[in-house]
């Protein structure tokens, strides 16, 4: 149960922390504007969000996968 509980929080936090790092705000601000516009909106933040964080997730892949060929 742990280790799916840390898998959850490495994958639906990093798309805060990496939005936070890009646009120069704090992760957890990033999380709360997330929460809010959820609820004002009726949750099509949360779309937008899963579609982040698989984008995010392939191009982790596909940058391991370059750095391997060139290794």
């Amino acid at each position: 149960m742990k280790e799916m509980k840390s898998l959850l929080a490495r994958s639906a936090f990093g798309v805060c922390s990496y939005v936070g790092q890009k646009m120069g705000l704090s992760p957890d601000r990033v999380r709360l504007y997330f929460i809010y516009a959820s609820f004002v909106t009726l949750g099509s933040p949360i779309i937008v969000y899963l579609v982040m964080a698989f984008w995010l997730n392939v191009k982790k892949y596909i940058k391991a996968g370059r750095n391997m060929l060139w290794s």
